[in-house]
């Protein structure tokens, strides 16, 4: 088999690779959000699984024993309602606010983000991914919490599945601010700062009774995403719940949410492309 020069060829007579020209390799399709979302919410639940369950115990023992200690000095009322919703709320804003600061601030300083950079998965599917798995371990030991308070308190447990939609959307809520604290820290010493301020204040804010608060600080109060899942659940305490502002609290509380997760999917982006 002889090989001719292509300048020797006729005019008008192609190469194969000018009758045929490589084409680029057609690109798969672009991962949904919904099987992303799935994905990262199964790895992120089985590797925080471990580490995660001794830190949930010291939240859902944190706000037990603050119970205990506000039952010396709160008889019952309006006041108890507060400091039990309060409590419960508690344990969500310790794992989704301050261990999730936590996790994405040494995500970032670790180079962490490069990993999930390089997957072919939409930024929202991460954050709301880890947001979802931290959010998944407050739920036993806010029902736990929420049980023993209405004993210490007497309060009626008739109401208890209102927390079915208060800690979505309060996790929802708070793991958005604690992912977007964790991705805009320049330093993980500062997001863990950060989320340790923010549990501190839905600690003060959350199960203190909003009755003793002066009025400054009651307006501060109305700023936290949580006060209003504490709202919402106080409020079914009452012998005839308040239906409409109970509804009226949670779709505040989701809105909040919505916001603080989309804020932390832009932040996750600005972070990621650093």
């Amino acid at each position: 088999m002889s090989v001719v020069p292509a300048g020797a060829l006729p005019a008008g007579v192609l190469t194969a690779e000018e009758a045929d020209p490589p084409r680029p390799a057609a690109l798969g399709p672009r991962a949904r959000l919904l099987p992303s979302l799935a994905a990262v919410y199964r790895a992120q639940l089985s590797r925080a699984r471990v580490a995660r369950i001794p830190l949930l115990f010291v939240a859902t023992f944190q706000s037990v024993g603050i119970m205990i200690l506000m039952r010396g000095v709160v008889d019952g009322g309006g006041e108890a309602r507060a400091v039990v919703a309060g409590s419960s709320v508690l344990v969500v804003a310790f794992v989704a606010l301050n261990l999730l600061a936590q996790y994405f601030g040494q995500l970032r300083a670790s180079g962490g983000l490069d990993h999930y950079a390089t997957l072919p998965v939409p930024p929202a599917a991460v954050v709301l991914g880890a947001a979802g798995a931290y959010a998944s371990f407050t739920v036993p030991g806010t029902v736990v919490t929420a049980v023993v308070g209405c004993a210490l308190f007497g309060l009626p447990l008739a109401h208890l599945w209102i927390l079915a939609a208060v800690i979505p959307l309060a996790g929802a809520a708070l793991a958005g601010l604690g992912a977007a604290l964790g991705l805009l820290a320049p330093r993980p010493e500062l997001a863990t700062l950060l989320g340790q301020l923010g549990m501190s204040a839905a600690l003060l804010l959350g199960v203190l009774p909003p009755e003793r608060m002066p009025e400054a600080v009651r307006l501060v109060r109305d700023l936290l995403p949580s006060t209003y899942g504490v709202e919402a659940f106080a409020r079914t305490f009452a012998p005839h719940p308040d239906w409409a502002h109970v509804l009226g609290d949670l779709a505040v509380c989701g809105v909040v949410g919505v916001i603080s997760l989309a804020v932390a999917t832009w932040a996750y982006r600005r972070a990621a492309v650093r």
